[in-house]
């Protein structure tokens, strides 16, 4: 039986429930489809307090992918130091950063072109 593709909306709605869910700080959407060579549709960008929140927003997002969606991760880097991880699911990739590094990076500035939405967490 083939797997069924997941659209981009539907990985992205269970990724922000997988970070809202461990309190993942600072959301923010970066839709790249309409810049040219992008290695990706969607950057989604948030924030841990520390190496174990961000350790936490990582297993909450893969567990919950893979339980919804049946999807894993093509590639996650950056678990060791937990100070910026990304998990690279081919046409989404989260970034999840410790704010200073996300601050010193500014993947936002880098990528200043894409449509930006900032999402609204009531914690």
């Amino acid at each position: 039986m083939a797997k069924e593709k997941i659209s981009a909306d539907q990985l992205i709605s269970v990724i922000l429930s997988g970070i809202e869910d461990v309190k993942g700080k600072e959301i923010n959407i970066l839709d790249l489809r309409e810049i040219e060579n992008t290695v990706c549709d969607y950057f989604i960008i948030c924030e841990g307090t520390s190496n174990t929140q961000v350790n936490a927003i990582v297993n909450s997002v893969q567990k919950k992918v893979s339980k919804e969606l049946k999807d894993k991760p093509w590639h996650v880097e950056g678990e060791d130091n937990a100070e910026w991880v990304l998990i690279d699911y081919v046409n989404v990739v989260v970034h999840v950063f410790q704010k200073h590094v996300r601050e010193y990076y500014d993947i936002e500035s880098l990528w200043g072109d894409a449509k930006t939405t900032v999402i609204e967490t009531s914690y």
